[in-house]
């Protein structure tokens, strides 16, 4: 799955990535569910692309309670297209997330969990964009707002090390044709959906902080060296 991530690309990196005019967005160092989070969208008409802050945590149109959103943070691949929650999205309101890393937990032989930032290899490192859908809520007396889920996928074997699952990351060509607001067929959609390739990213160990949702500062991905975890003597 996809839970938290971060985003603290510079204004100017993001608009060259994403082909924004421009951009003014505040670094994020710990994204949590229900928090808004940047999206990138293409016009109707197909043209300029435009980034907006969407609540992170789908809200069908349909739904009685918004609270819905909260267990609706991510969208599998494999059943996006039939999925009651997210198939109209999928066909007519696609955008991108942008990001800069995600992270997995992995359990150690204490019980702790030990966070790990997942992001680009070195040699193509910066900001991607993630594949995702929004939508727009009315409630009562016409107030609403807009909401949007992350697409994830089968882990790459990088990833797998942590977690089955993985945002689906998509390669910058492809762009255009996710955003596309005219392409509706999901034959032409769902081949985007696959796994980065493994060597096309790396993780690291970050500090337990980032645990708290509440924290959002650098210290969230200051390079961090574990402890060594005792088990009936042995060190690991």
């Amino acid at each position: 799955m996809c839970g938290r991530f971060a985003l603290t690309s510079t204004p100017e990196d993001l608009a060259r990535v994403f082909g924004l005019d421009a951009v003014e967005l505040s670094p994020r160092y710990n994204i949590a569910p229900q928090q808004d989070v940047a999206t990138v969208t293409a016009s109707r008409e197909g043209g300029d692309r435009q980034l907006s802050l969407r609540r992170w945590g789908l809200v069908p149109r349909w739904a009685d309670d918004p609270r819905i959103g909260a267990r609706l943070i991510n969208a599998r691949a494999e059943t996006v297209a039939s999925k009651p929650a997210f198939r109209d999205a999928f066909r007519r309101r696609r955008c991108l997330v942008p990001c800069d890393g995600f992270y997995e937990w992995r359990r150690e032989s204490d019980g702790t969990k030990q966070p790990y930032f997942i992001e680009l290899a070195e040699r193509v490192s910066g900001p991607f964009g993630m594949a995702g859908l929004f939508e727009e809520w009315i409630g009562p007396g016409d107030e609403g707002f807009e909401s949007c889920t992350v697409l994830t996928t089968e882990a790459n074997a990088t990833v797998a090390a942590l977690h089955h699952r993985m945002p689906v990351i998509l390669d910058p060509k492809d762009f255009a044709q996710w955003l596309d607001p005219g392409l509706s067929d999901p034959d032409r959609l769902e081949p985007l959906l696959r796994p980065f390739p493994a060597e096309a990213v790396a993780l690291r160990p970050v500090a337990p902080r980032v645990n708290d949702a509440r924290i959002d500062d650098a210290e969230c991905l200051a390079p961090y060296d574990p402890p060594a975890v005792s088990v009936q003597g042995v060190l690991f």
